[in-house]
């Protein structure tokens, strides 16, 4: 069930992941975070009413409330990283958050077999391969592998905390729902703090525009809530280490979408990748 629910976390996220960047394309990031963010809060809210989860409010919820306060700020230094660029070193450092998670398992307690220690390091190595490594031409500015290096341990803290935020469905519910009111205060804040400095809020077409855009706007969001959701579930049912690794092929799964939906095509270095993260994913699977 571990696998399971971690390769199903991988394919939501990706997803999420690859909507998400389309809608950046014309719309400013943090208003792309704020209105999905809270669009899922919306049906997260209307879920845990039918299913009482408000009886399992307890000081575990800290741990959804960090994740909510923790991922934005991530996605945030993402984002200015990407643009600091050159993407073909951004993209797969933000890979390496899965060191979070797996140190977290291996700190609990958990020694992984010869079978699935091999499948981690072919599925990390894999992982990092498909973000199109750059490893030739424009220098790197120090600032964006620092931005980097703090998103990635940000969506790996993500991963930990949801994991640790609730032991039963209905609580697993009111977690997701806390963590996205957190997120939506939080990028509120910083789309705010933006507008202020100058930034926009809206597209060049205006509010027309968002509101064309979201169903897509909502895709996102529950995606991401559906992603977090089966990860908790997948750290849950076994072992962290495998289910970290797998949810990671997050990034595979967007690199396939963009070959697929928009003709982008994969360069050698990440076609390979995607073969070593899949022949990773079997052995963990398997192992």
């Amino acid at each position: 069930m571990t696998a399971l629910f971690a390769l199903a976390t991988s394919l939501l996220w990706g997803l999420a992941d690859f909507g998400g960047g389309l809608l950046t394309r014309r719309t400013p990031a943090l208003t792309v975070v704020v209105v999905s963010q809270i669009m899922a809060a919306a049906v997260l809210g209307v879920i845990v009413l039918a299913t009482g989860g408000w009886s399992e409010a307890g000081p575990q919820l800290w741990f959804a409330v960090a994740a909510g306060v923790v991922g934005p700020v991530a996605m945030l230094c993402f984002y200015k990283a990407l643009a600091l660029g050159p993407m073909g070193v951004v993209s797969p450092l933000g890979s390496l958050g899965v060191a979070v998670p797996v140190s977290v398992g291996l700190i609990a307690g958990e020694r992984p077999g010869l079978v699935q220690f091999a499948g981690v390091s072919v599925a990390v190595a894999g992982i990092v391969m498909a973000g199109g490594p750059q490893l030739r031409g424009a220098p790197v500015q120090r600032r964006a592998i620092l931005l980097t290096l703090v998103a990635a341990f940000g969506f790996g803290a993500v991963m930990s905390l949801i994991a640790e935020a609730s032991t039963t469905v209905t609580g697993l519910f009111l977690a997701l729902f806390v963590q996205r009111v957190t997120n939506t205060v939080v990028g509120g804040g910083a789309l705010y703090v933006s507008v202020r400095r100058g930034g926009r809020a809206l597209p060049e077409e205006g509010a027309s525009a968002v509101r064309a855009a979201l169903p897509a706007l909502a895709f996102v969001g529950l995606a991401d809530v559906a992603a977090n959701g089966t990860y908790s579930m997948a750290a849950h049912h076994g072992p962290v280490t495998v289910a970290a690794v797998l949810a990671s092929l997050y990034l595979v799964v967007t690199a396939l979408a963009a070959r697929g939906f928009l003709g982008e095509r994969l360069r050698g270095v990440q076609a390979a990748g995607a073969g070593l993260a899949l022949v990773g994913s079997v052995l963990l699977a398997t192992g």
